[in-house]
């Protein structure tokens, strides 16, 4: 596999969906999904926040992107075989300095090793860590009888135990996306609640329908997964991404 990190990484890009349907065939030339620094290039080429980042073959390549972002950042495997990172100890959170990352970086290559024996580790992604907010999913699937829909939910218990998560079918409008938040149980923690600050719902339903714009004009997208969002008063950023391809 000759993936291309350098994909990732973009920030303030103007770049257009030619670009996003550039990452997608390079990848569906090697008959495979996403990566996941292909992905957040892919979103972020339409206009979709993610946190600044790298990729990193070698421990001196992970300290010289890290410094060059600012601590503290995050380290995760890049492997199309290590889908859920966390369970196989592919994700270190909160490096400091150099040592640090140095240290990270080798616990995940020898996690990997031992709990994924097989999979290829194409490098290791240095991010930015990004400032914890209140979580939200925004998500994509092609469905073969309805086309494309897009999904958004609340984080944490509200989407795996509560299964507070609204639908619609793309594309959608921002009208229509304000109307998914405002059929949550929990749209209150958007709004406002008890003296919280309200948070960007301007940002959040346009990037809701540019994840719909995604699906409704590559074909090939099979499903998106924005899970963590961080939503702030202002902004939002795309902490993990997933892309999933027809292969």
């Amino acid at each position: 596999m000759n993936a291309d990190l350098r994909v990732q990484g973009l920030k303030d890009s103007s770049e257009t969906m030619d670009k996003a349907k550039e990452i997608v065939n390079m990848a569906l030339a090697q008959k495979r999904s996403l990566l996941e620094p292909e992905a957040k290039a892919l979103i972020n080429s339409v206009g979709i926040p993610i946190p600044s980042s790298g990729a990193a073959r070698d421990e001196d390549e992970a300290v010289n992107i890290a410094e060059s972002i600012s601590y503290p950042v995050v380290l995760k495997v890049i492997s199309p075989q290590v889908i859920h990172k966390t369970d196989f100890g592919g994700v270190k959170i909160g490096a400091r300095n150099k040592d640090e990352v140095k240290r990270d970086f080798s616990d995940i290559i020898e996690n990997i090793r031992r709990k994924v024996p097989d999979a290829e580790v194409i490098g290791i992604l240095v991010e930015k860590m990004a400032f914890q907010s209140t979580e939200v999913i925004i998500g994509g699937i092609r469905d073969l009888q309805f086309g494309p829909a897009i999904m958004f939910g609340l984080g944490g218990i509200f989407t795996e135990i509560l299964k507070d998560i609204s639908f619609r079918l793309a594309p959608i409008t921002k009208k229509e996306a304000l109307g998914m938040m405002e059929e949550l149980k929990g749209y209150p923690l958007i709004e406002g609640y008890r003296g919280s600050k309200p948070l960007d719902r301007e940002s959040l339903s346009d990037t809701m329908v540019k994840v719909s714009k995604l699906m409704e004009e590559i074909k090939d997208i099979q499903e998106v997964d924005l899970n963590p969002v961080f939503l702030y008063p202002e902004g939002l950023t795309v902490v993990d991404a997933r892309i999933i391809l027809k292969v």
